[in-house]
């Protein structure tokens, strides 16, 4: 069994790396080569910390495994980052376990290529400004994928403690791109793609708050309960998914399925849209919504791509169970 520690990981898979095949693991699944296996995700009574495991079966690339971790959000007081995860990888041929992949950044990573990915398939292609809601640890990591997407020419920022959003104004700088912080009512009079990354248990933007034409990457939402957007916005988007069975029960789609707005035919696998059996956006003026709710097939792409590359490298650890 190999062994590739979490130390390992930032020099040994780029960004790049994980758009590529979180790009691909959509394709398969929804093409039905690809599943998840249903989530398990519950607050331990301990901690304040949620716990569960994300697992999956990908036919073509044959990733079997899970990935198991949670949000501690008392971390950053122990020098800890809140999200912390592993990922297993198994034989899919015999079962043994091929590999134990630390997972933190490989979370981080993944989830923001996912927004990238759709970006690049339902974004205007003359976006020019990017508005950030949020600005915890995986903003930053949300903003670099984004600026690889379109050629920004402007960032605009929010977050409920105007403070954190120094980080996005970082990273903006670093590409050359003019950072502003503003409300909420700014932010989506010129955004022209919003990320939404966010904790949130109760709605941030409103339906009149975005203007035609807009694209929504709400990244946040991965739980019973959590909402960054009112329902209401929901139901006026053209709405797109990693997984719609995850979308309509912990993701964003939730709510406005529970008030009766939308229903589960009305959401499009992304995958759809990347095989080209889903036209994605139709006109400048539709608003297009993700609904990156993070599935288990995401990570094992990304911890897949990561052994290949430590092995290659030589830096795993090899152990006999």
């Amino acid at each position: 069994m190999l062994i590739v520690p979490e130390r390992e990981i930032a020099g040994l898979i780029s960004a790049s790396d994980c758009f590529t095949a979180v790009e691909q693991v959509f394709a398969s699944m929804a093409k039905k080569s690809a599943y998840n296996f249903p989530v398990i995700r519950e607050a331990i009574g301990h901690a304040d910390a949620l716990y569960g495991f994300k697992s999956g079966f990908d036919r073509e690339s044959l990733a079997l495994g899970l990935k198991s971790g949670g949000f501690w959000p008392n971390n950053m007081a122990k020098g800890l980052t809140n999200h912390q995860s592993t990922v297993f990888l198994f034989d899919a041929d015999t079962g043994k376990c091929r590999a134990v992949v630390g997972g933190n950044l490989l979370t981080a990573l993944r989830t923001a290529a996912a927004s990238a990915v759709s970006i690049k398939y339902l974004a205007r292609p003359d976006a020019r400004v990017l508005g950030m809601v949020g600005a915890g640890h995986q903003s930053t990591f949300q903003l670099r994928a984004a600026l690889d997407q379109r050629p920004f020419e402007k960032v605009v920022g929010w977050n409920l403690h105007p403070d954190a959003l120094d980080r996005l104004a970082k990273v903006a700088a670093e590409r050359d791109a003019p950072f502003e912080a503003v409300d909420l009512d700014t932010l989506g009079g010129q955004a022209d793609v919003v990320i939404t990354i966010t904790s949130s248990f109760a709605p941030i933007l409103k339906a009149t708050q975005i203007r035609p034409g807009t694209h929504l990457a709400c990244m946040g939402t991965d739980t019973k309960g959590k909402q960054e957007v009112e329902a209401e916005l929901f139901a006026a988007v053209t709405a797109f998914t990693d997984e719609i069975a995850q979308s309509v029960t912990i993701g964003e789609a939730q709510h406005a399925v529970a008030k009766g707005l939308i229903s589960a035919d009305d959401i499009v696998e992304i995958g759809a849209v990347i095989n080209g059996d889903h036209p994605g956006r139709t006109s400048a003026e539709e608003i297009t919504l993700f609904d990156g709710t993070g599935v288990g097939l995401q990570d094992l792409a990304v911890a897949s791509a990561t052994v290949d590359l430590a092995v290659r490298k030589g830096v795993t650890v090899d152990v006999d169970l």
